[in-house]
């Protein structure tokens, strides 16, 4: 792995911690643990700053959050000072499912 590669490896899972921060507002668990974020791909940019793309989906194609969680990832991505640009896509396949979830979202939600 080369030092570019390093780095955007380390800069890939810092952004997915601070995805963690960002809740559906309408069920109140993070949208990493609820299994709506499928990739953050990052470009290098300006020196030390990425442009950060992040593909996800939403727990219904018909959510009427969907611009309020958009802009909210876009904040807490591009407040951390390490971005160049953020863009939010949404996918629908696969479609979200309940699998998704991760054991600390299911155990937030009291699903066993």
């Amino acid at each position: 792995m080369t030092d570019s590669e390093g780095s955007i490896a380390c800069a890939t899972e810092y952004f997915w911690d601070i995805l963690k921060g960002v809740y559906d507002p309408e069920i109140g668990v993070n949208i990493v643990d609820l299994g709506m974020v499928y990739a953050v791909d990052l470009k290098s940019a300006d020196g030390e700053k990425f442009d950060v793309t992040i593909e996800m989906t939403l727990t219904s194609p018909w959510c009427p959050l969907a611009d309020t969680i958009a802009d909210e990832v876009k904040a807490a991505i591009g407040n951390t000072g390490k971005c160049s640009n953020v863009a939010v896509s949404f996918v629908f396949d696969p479609p979200w499912h309940i699998d998704m979830i991760t054991t600390e979202g299911k155990m937030q939600l009291g699903i066993f």
